[in-house]
């Protein structure tokens, strides 16, 4: 049974950081592509990055680039997301999400978490 678990989010100042992680069971993380994405109140979800194998990384929105990186711990099944420099118009629920395959893809995704809310706020 594939399940995600989302995990990291909080309330955070303009200028902080957050490490998010994403927790996976039920396949094996080393052979599959686990993609982030984040939806804000009253948005369409947006892409946030892909991480897939052989280390291949792909950011989804430009404005992400240089301030948010995503890694992986094969060994503990787990995807990072690790968030710098936040903005207020980072705050968003941040989801990962697999369509079990191995190559990156943008969402939608065939299948996600529950998500963790990540607030930016001063």
């Amino acid at each position: 049974q594939v399940q995600l678990v989302e995990s990291g989010g909080g309330l955070v100042q303009p200028g902080g950081s957050l490490r998010l992680s994403c927790a996976a069971s039920g396949f094996i993380l080393d052979d599959l592509a686990i993609g982030w994405f984040r939806q804000a109140p009253g948005k369409q979800p947006e892409g946030v990055s892909c991480f897939g194998p052989g280390e291949h990384r792909a950011i989804y929105t430009e404005s992400l680039k240089g301030r948010f990186t995503i890694s992986s711990d094969n060994a503990k099944n787990t995807v990072y997301l690790q968030l710098n420099n936040l903005k207020p118009e980072d705050t968003a629920v941040y989801y990962c999400g697999t369509d079990l395959i191995s190559t990156c893809s943008p969402p939608p995704y065939d299948y996600w978490g529950q998500g963790t809310q990540v607030t930016v706020s001063s």
